[in-house]
């Protein structure tokens, strides 16, 4: 059994804790050892392209100090060397930023040979050393933690910026899959910041090449007076953030991502107005979430809010059966999420314009007093009325009896008090 065994926490689990963040899971680098000197202590292989192994105690993760060289193009073009010889800075200049490039020994010391702790405290992300430029992932990994740590105050280091320009330059994130790309992009939508992710995507160029639909929003102008923001990227990204700064679910900031996509694809005659690009963009929602195998209950939510937002945006201008009709379609009269989840995208496309963040979105409690109201009545009363329907015509005259509830109240919330 090789005598030069030692292990040291690494990665995320050293940079959290020393920003004060909870630590969701640990890592560690083992350093003079063998995958059989690991057997022999009792740690359980796991790893496919290069030696990690279970801690037989507490699961957690530890993989040997390996060096890696560039053998292709792409993400997975790459050749790994581990062994005893292979020492924990070799290991740590591999690793992507210098904030993800500090380790810990079992004592609490750090190892930091590349200025992580530095700069942990300027608040800067930057590169560990050239090679950078050679995984096409880091483009998307960086986005991600400059979206995740946008609310502490990081940036991007400007070197780091050429890089990930070069990066674009040479063709490499061409070789992105669509799923790694949406595994990436789905971590970015659950930080508190989305915007970041995909503006700094944009800002090297990565934006056009990765998710060309969203970069074909910038610059396409909307109607100042509807959008102060002006441009239809601009007002995407602060869709986003609303829902997340409301807390909604991951398929809502989804949805409020991709429901103005269609806006891309108006005549330039007809600009800065929009119409019919409801229409324009499900097909596009449709396409873009099928490339990046987007969960169907992520593709579903954002195809009715897509189909349907504006139509939820002029709900109290609807005539009763119109307004039975929506409900049907946003699935009100149906178990599940699915009609709370687009009233939430929906409001987050209404406050997600300058000067509208806190907006009153009274469309929402208006349409939920409808469900209730459409609601009371089912099936069965129409059956009891009518028994002899049948099929179809059931569903038809309970619109008609839902329609008819609706008419009242339309009327009674339309009529100013006296």
């Amino acid at each position: 059994m090789s005598t030069g065994f030692r292990r040291y926490l690494v990665g995320g689990a050293v940079r959290d804790r020393l920003l004060g963040l909870p630590v969701q899971e640990r890592d560690w680098v083992v350093v003079g050892s063998t995958p059989e000197d690991m057997a022999a202590r009792g740690y359980k292989p796991v790893g496919k392209d290069f030696p990690v192994f279970l801690d037989p105690h507490t699961g957690e993760e530890h993989a040997l100090a390996r060096t890696e060289r560039k053998s292709g193009r792409g993400y997975q073009g790459f050749a790994f060397h581990t062994g005893p010889d292979v020492t924990l800075e070799d290991d740590l200049r591999r690793r992507d930023l210098t904030v993800n490039a500090i380790a810990e020994d079992e004592h609490g010391t750090l190892v930091d040979p590349y200025g992580g702790v530095r700069d942990l405290q300027a608040r800067q992300l930057r590169h560990v050393s050239e090679a950078f430029v050679e995984d096409p992932v880091r483009v998307l990994r960086l986005a991600r933690f400059a979206a995740r740590f946008a609310p502490l105050g990081f940036h991007v280091a400007e070197e780091t910026q050429a890089l990930l320009r070069q990066i674009v330059a040479s063709g490499e994130v061409d070789h992105l899959v669509p799923e790694r790309v949406w595994q990436e992009m789905k971590k970015a939508l659950a930080t508190a910041a989305p915007s970041v992710f995909f503006t700094t995507l944009r800002d090297c160029g990565a934006l056009a090449r990765v998710l060309p639909e969203l970069a074909a929003l910038s610059g396409v102008p909307q109607r100042a007076d509807y959008h102060p923001e002006v441009d239809s990227l601009v007002h995407t990204l602060l869709c986003v953030d609303v829902a997340a700064r409301l807390g909604y679910g991951l398929p809502v900031r989804y949805s409020a991502l991709v429901h103005d996509l269609g806006k891309a694809l108006t005549p330039r005659a007809e600009w800065p107005s929009h119409r019919m690009h409801d229409v324009r963009g499900v097909p596009l929602v449709e396409a873009f979430s099928a490339r990046l195998r987007v969960p169907a209950e992520y593709r579903d939510l954002a195809v009715v809010h897509t189909r349907e937002h504006l139509l939820i945006h002029r709900a109290m201008e609807l005539r009763p059966m119109t307004l039975v009709e929506l409900l049907e379609r946003l699935h009100a009269f149906r178990p599940g999420e699915r009609f709370e989840q687009v009233l939430q995208a929906a409001l987050s496309d209404a406050r997600g314009r300058l000067g509208f963040e806190d907006a009153d979105y009274p469309q929402a409690p208006y349409l939920r007093e409808a469900r209730a109201i459409a609601a009371t009545l089912q099936a069965r009363d129409v059956l009891a009325q009518t028994p002899e329907l049948q099929g179809p015509a059931i569903g038809a005259r309970l619109r008609e009896l839902r329609a008819a509830a609706l008419k009242p109240w339309r009327a009674a919330r339309a009529t100013p008090p006296a």
